[in-house]
Order: C-alpha cells, then sequence, then structure tokens
C-alpha cells in the first residue's frame, strides 16, 4: 500500500500582499516616518508660538502619542485656547500646570510626565516660555533684569536638570541608533536672533530691549552647555529662532504669521541630527552666529 502524500494545511502556505495591502503598509510606514517623536513637552502652550506649535503637532499625518502642554495657569482665561484644542483630543493632549519661575512646578511637571509616560522616556522637550519686559539702558533695573532671566534661562535649565532622566530614558530605547534627533532624544530651546552678538549692531537700534537680548544670549550658552553635557546620553539640544512673528510679544507688524513659523519649525525639528546639536538656526534652518 502506497502512503497517501499528506496534504499542506492551507495555513503553512504563503499568501501574496495584494497590491491595495502593499500601498496600504507603504503608506503606514511613510507616516510612522514622518513622525517627529512619540512624546513631546511644549512649555508656554496656551498662546501664541506655543500653541500653534501643540495645534500642529495635534494635525500632523502622525501626531505624538503624548503630548504635554505646559502652561502657568492651566485653567485661567488666557489658556481658553489650549483647554478647547485639548478637549478635542484628550487621548493625546495633557495639559500641565508649568511655572518657569517655580522649581517646585518644575518638579511637579517632571514627576507628572514620568507617571503618564508609564515606564517610558520623554523623546522631545521645547522650550518655548518667555517674557520679554522692552526697555532701554535708563528703563531697565535689576528687578527687570531678574524677571526676565529667571523665566528665559533659570527656567530652561531647572527643565532640562528635572526631565534629564526621562530624556536619557527615552535615548536609551535606541540601543542600536547612535545618530541623534528629536525623534530619540532632544531638547528645543527657542532663541531669537536679538541673542546673537555678532548681529547686535545691524539690530539694536531697532530693538534695545537689555533683559531680553541679554537673557536670550544666556540662553544660547545655556545650550551649548547642554549640548557638551547631553552629547554623551545621547540627547540632541539646540537653540531655534521662530522668526518675527505676529503674537503678543511680536506685534501685528510682524512679517510671519504663528501658522508659517510654525511649519517651518517643524521642518527644522524634524530633520534636526548630531551636527546641529549646539547650534543657533532660524525657522529656515539658516546658521544663525552666535
Amino acid at each position: 500500500m502506497q502512503k497517501q502524500k499528506k496534504k499542506k494545511s492551507a495555513t503553512n502556505v504563503p499568501r501574496t500582499i495584494t497590491k491595495t495591502e502593499c500601498r496600504s503598509l507603504t503608506s503606514l510606514s511613510l507616516i510612522m516616518a514622518s513622525r517627529i517623536c512619540d512624546s513631546v513637552l511644549v512649555t508656554g502652550s496656551n498662546r501664541g508660538i506655543g500653541l500653534e506649535l501643540v495645534r500642529q503637532l495635534i494635525d500632523s499625518p502622525s501626531p505624538p502619542v503624548h503630548i504635554f502642554a505646559g502652561c502657568r495657569d492651566p485653567n485661567g482665561p488666557r489658556s481658553q485656547d489650549l483647554q478647547e484644542l485639548a478637549q478635542k483630543s484628550q487621548d493625546v493632549i495633557k495639559v500641565v500646570q508649568l511655572d518657569m519661575t517655580s522649581s517646585t512646578s518644575i518638579a511637579e511637571a517632571s514627576k507628572l510626565v514620568e507617571a503618564k509616560l508609564n515606564g517610558k522616556g520623554l523623546n522631545l522637550i521645547i522650550n518655548n516660555a518667555g517674557v520679554n519686559i522692552p526697555g532701554s539702558l535708563a528703563e531697565t533695573g535689576k528687578c527687570e533684569m531678574v524677571e526676565v532671566y529667571t523665566t528665559n534661562v533659570v527656567g530652561p535649565m531647572l527643565i532640562a536638570k528635572d526631565f534629564h532622566p526621562l530624556l536619557c530614558k527615552a535615548a536609551a530605547q535606541f540601543p542600536h541608533q547612535t545618530s541623534m534627533s528629536c525623534r530619540r532624544s532632544a531638547v528645543i530651546n527657542v532663541s531669537t536672533l536679538l541673542s546673537s552678538i555678532t548681529r547686535c549692531p545691524e539690530n539694536f537700534s531697532i530693538s534695545p530691549m537689555y533683559p531680553y537680548r541679554v537673557s536670550k544670549a544666556a540662553l544660547n550658552m545655556l545650550t551649548r552647555c547642554l549640548a557638551e553635557d547631553f552629547r554623551k546620553d545621547g540627547i540632541l539640544v539646540m537653540s531655534l529662532h521662530p522668526g518675527w512673528v505676529q503674537t503678543e510679544m511680536g506685534g501685528p507688524k510682524a512679517p510671519l504669521t504663528t501658522a508659517e513659523s510654525i511649519s517651518g519649525m517643524m521642518k527644522v525639528i524634524t530633520n534636526l541630527t548630531e551636527k546641529d546639536s549646539g547650534s543657533l538656526l532660524d525657522w529656515e534652518g539658516k546658521n544663525i552666529p552666535w
């Protein structure tokens, strides 16, 4: 008697992927590749540049899994637009109480973010919160200098310090990757052209603003120091100038809308690599001298 050959189970027969399925998988891969990061913290997100950052992040083809929107007074009238935006995307946007002048507030925010990430790291911090007290030398005193410096320099320094463990954890989630990127782990400090010591003679007479200029120049040094300090951890750190934007700080005569500025910034942030760590770029990706 001849032994009958066993029929192969249908489950063992490889199935050919259809063209439609292939296109779907390709589209999914492109969307995943376009995701700027899995998790991001944006400070000063209740208005202006910060609010538009959150809006464009959530509206991107593949938004982050977690968007932490930090602001000083989440329940105040100036945060109404942010709360409405968060209400529409409750599963992604988490509004976080974050006062850049309070070390306690920053520490509590880091604990909240850590709990929400549930064991994962934080990929990206955009230190956008900042203040400006316009003033000539005659109009500027100790109070103005200290107030602006505290928010624009000390705040970002404490953010980097308290969130450093979460940034390290994010970088470590890419064990086979040595290159730096915002998708892996990064800190973006929002700076300004007015921080450039080299370019100061070109624009000082138009905008003296002693507290703002000096604080942002100090922020650039903080960026440079953090870039060197965090290099061993695989964390990218750089400063980014959003341009002269139509915000409460920039005024109505500014040439850029918030949408135009953030659209450019998003492209720059997405394409950052280790060569950009420790640099100052503008919203178009052009280098600004220190």
